[in-house]
């Protein structure tokens, strides 16, 4: 049996062990907190980014969350911040719409709340860095990839959303830089287009009345890649069609040996990288101010990995 002495330094160092617990428990469980606002949630390419910064949460201690507006419009992006910023969090990453929503951006800084923003890059210059993808290295990708399947003098058609978009010029920048460098004749080019493939189906099947010699086509999304997709099956046509992002349906396409290959972004490591990049922030280190996440070239070598990693992740 325990003496006396042994059992009151027994008690002794109990009690001075819950002590310590209870005067580190706050600082232990006292995470940082951010608030990663995208564009959407109803597509694969943002349930990818925000399945990357999930796993950017857990891996690096964050308490964090990822929401999207109801509706994919300014306001409704401008309100979610506005809600946002009420909640006061260490660090926001966020997707913009465009320059417009930039103001809303402005008072988390006027708070020295840091902004890190994803996918989309702005002039704004308080942004802490963008975390995302070169786009015009993107674009160029693409339209080497096309220009591969083709011949000097073939014709293509480009077909995109708002050119005076970021992403959506840049794209098409890059991919007609790669595509007048081998000698491939640009017929039409539509932009402007939502990105909707049953829209672009029907601008699709009037291309193919009016520019029937077309060889191939370039499309700043793998969404509107698809409707063109549609469009040449339903006029038996197999030509070569380019995409972007990197989501399950066309990577399917590749498997099942219907397209040779297309570009994409890397969304899940976006949303990872952009967690990483915020707790160096927030740990007061300095970041680069612009940390591009990659373009990935996709063929039948490639194919079954990739999908199989994104159906895990979206199950």
């Amino acid at each position: 049996m325990l003496g006396n002495k042994s059992k009151l330094l027994i008690l002794i160092l109990t009690f001075f062990a819950i002590l310590i617990g209870v005067k580190f428990y706050p600082l232990v469980n006292n995470k940082p907190t951010a608030v990663v606002v995208v564009k959407d949630l109803e597509t694969q390419y943002w349930e990818l980014v925000k399945a990357g910064a999930e796993k950017g949460f857990r891996d690096f201690g964050i308490k964090g969350k990822v929401v999207a507006p109801r509706f994919e419009d300014v306001e409704s992006q401008k309100e979610l911040l506005k809600g946002v910023l009420n909640e006061k969090p260490d660090l926001l990453i966020v997707s913009p719409l465009n320059s417009e929503v930039v103001p809303a951006l402005e008072k988390f800084n006027m708070n020295n709340i840091p902004v890190l923003l994803l996918d989309t890059d702005d002039a704004w210059g308080n942004k802490t860095a963008f975390i995302g993808t070169n786009n015009i290295e993107l674009g160029r990708m693409g339209g080497m990839l096309l220009a591969s399947q083709l011949q000097p003098g073939n014709e293509v058609a480009l077909i995109s959303g708002d050119f005076t978009h970021s992403i959506s010029g840049d794209r098409v920048i890059g991919a007609k830089h790669s595509l007048k460098a081998a000698g491939i004749k640009i017929a039409t080019e539509t932009s402007n287009l939502p990105n909707d493939s049953k829209d672009v189906k029907d601008v699709m099947e009037k291309i193919l009345l009016d520019y029937p010699q077309i060889k191939g086509v370039f499309a700043d999304t793998d969404i509107k890649a698809l409707g063109v997709i549609e469009a040449l099956g339903e006029h038996n046509l197999n030509i070569p069609v380019i995409g972007a992002d990197g989501i399950n349906e066309m990577i399917e396409l590749i498997e099942e040996g219907m397209l040779s290959g297309t570009v994409a972004q890397n969304p899940y490591d976006m949303g990872y990288i952009s967690v990483e990049v915020a707790m160096k922030v927030l740990s007061g280190e300095t970041v680069e101010r612009n940390i591009d996440t990659g373009v990935d070239i996709i063929i039948k070598g490639n194919a079954t990995q990739r999908l199989a990693f994104q159906r895990e992740l979206l199950r």
